[in-house]
């Protein structure tokens, strides 16, 4: 199966390679706090991909204040929308949380303790992650601070499940594939540290 992994666009709109499934980490709001493009960018986005047969799976963002307000308008485009929730494609559980480690005042933030919470309700058995936040010292470094911006109780809890695709995002700066313990970590972060789409979306064959 092949599965093709983008996160953080940012009001970018990529060429989703062919695949059987497309994994969306979070950040479809631009940099601007408000401006939101989902009805007249991303919906039709989604529904085009779908219409080639491809399934689309994703969660939102620390940008994503659009998430938390208008939930229930924004996830009616031809895609499944994951929130401390699983869905089967292909056999195989995936589970999606969109939190992350406190990071400034956005969307979706959680210290460590309350993290470590939301991580306990992924089943042993989920084959895939869908995250927007990274585990700790895995894509997760910024250059704002020099710091690990990763959660350490989402690493441990990782290691306790069957996962071998583990797809997320937002820090750009961290973009790439990281093999570890039989299981690839994917930062899918489409655009760079200023916002522009420089990367590719990964693609990952399970």
């Amino acid at each position: 199966m092949r599965v093709c992994c983008i996160s953080d666009l940012h009001g970018h709109i990529p060429e989703v390679p062919d695949c059987d499934l497309l994994l969306l980490g979070g950040d479809y709001q631009t940099k601007r706090p408000g401006h939101f493009e989902w009805r007249d960018l991303y919906k039709p986005w989604i529904d085009e991909i779908a219409d080639r047969g491809i399934k689309v799976i994703g969660v939102a963002g620390n940008h994503d204040w659009m998430f938390i307000k208008e939930k229930e308008s924004l996830i009616q485009a031809n895609w499944t929308y994951l929130e401390d929730s699983g869905c089967e494609f292909n056999g195989l559980n995936i589970w999606g949380s969109p939190w992350q480690k406190r990071f400034y005042d956005w969307a979706f933030n959680l210290d460590e303790e309350e993290l470590a919470k939301k991580w306990e309700l992924i089943p042993t058995e989920t084959d895939i992650l869908v995250l927007h936040g990274p585990p700790y010292k895995i894509g997760d470094f910024s250059p704002y601070g020099n710091e690990h911006c990763g959660s350490v109780s989402l690493v441990k809890k990782i290691f306790k499940t069957r996962a071998k695709l583990i797809i997320f995002g937002h820090i750009h700066s961290g973009y790439g594939v990281y093999k570890i313990g039989g299981r690839n970590f994917v930062n899918a972060s489409y655009v760079n540290e200023q916002y522009t789409p420089t990367n590719k979306p990964i693609i990952i064959d399970l």
